[in-house]
């Protein structure tokens, strides 16, 4: 039922021109961690900014009604043991390609990075006619949503704290439906994911890697957009930016990637 649902629902938002990842509605919250567990979907809709998730209690009826993909991924058939702290790491990398090919811009921890055009390597010869050499343009991120790699990455590093898939898995690339995504959604559901298991931010600390463009003016709304998300406060985020000393494809800018570690912290007693 809920995967007839959701293909309805893509169907309905691709005849209005829509992306499906606009187009869910909130069914529910995931119960507590102490109460039901409930498979999780996650999307939203981008005029409210909520993140989308279906909940469903687990009992039979709602095993044959939940998308069973999703299901078996967010409820793993081990104990998720509620030991104190938790660690977790995350990477990610995308390409970066002339804007006239990515069809979208640059953009990091939710921040769309406006950039006077760059010197960027055309490894191929496909712009300049000549391999290697070096071609000024607006650049975007080739991605299957919208490629930010601080938000994959810290999503990556919650699930990985928690044992749980990675975000390919649960956001596949190959989904219609989160093709061009706002990638605060995806980080909307990790947050409902890590409080469900009964854990809340402990710190995270993000290492930005490109070449260029420059960033330093963008990392205070980025920083403000996790604390947000995440619902957590200024002194658990850090954000530090670097280059790669024009090595690889990172400093070619046709790349750029990012490592997230997060602590999570066990909530417990008055915290709860």
């Amino acid at each position: 039922m809920t995967r007839c649902l959701l293909e309805l629902i893509s169907l309905l938002a691709i005849s209005a021109g829509t992306s499906p990842c606009d187009a869910f509605v909130t069914a529910s919250r995931p119960a507590a961690a102490t109460g039901v567990k409930a498979p999780i979907l996650a999307s939203a809709s981008a005029d409210e900014g909520a993140v989308v998730v279906a909940a469903a209690a687990v009992d039979d009826k709602a095993d044959d009604d939940a998308d069973p993909e999703i299901s078996s991924l967010l409820r793993p058939a081990y104990e998720i043991e509620p030991i104190p702290l938790r660690i977790g790491h995350g990477f990610d990398i995308h390409r970066m390609v002339p804007y006239s090919e990515a069809k979208q811009p640059i953009v990091v921890g939710g921040v769309i990075i406006d950039h006077v055009d760059q010197k960027w390597t055309d490894k191929e010869g496909a712009y300049t006619g000549v391999p290697g050499s070096t071609y000024e343009t607006q650049l975007g991120v080739l991605a299957h949503s919208d490629g930010d790699v601080i938000y994959h990455s810290l999503v990556d590093a919650i699930f990985g704290a928690l044992t749980l898939p990675d975000i390919g898995q649960v956001f596949q690339d190959t989904d219609p439906r989160w093709r061009g995504c706002d990638s605060s959604r995806f980080m909307e559901h990790a947050y409902d994911v890590m409080t469900y298991h009964g854990y809340r931010i402990g710190n995270v600390d993000v290492t930005l890697i490109l070449e260029r463009p420059k960033v330093a003016g963008f990392k205070p709304r980025m920083k403000e957009n996790i604390v947000r998300l995440l619902r957590t406060t200024n002194g658990r985020v850090n954000i530090k930016a670097r280059t790669h000393e024009r090595l690889d494809s990172v400093g070619e800018l046709r790349s750029l990637s990012c490592h997230v570690v997060v602590t999570l912290e066990k909530v417990v007693g008055d915290d709860a």
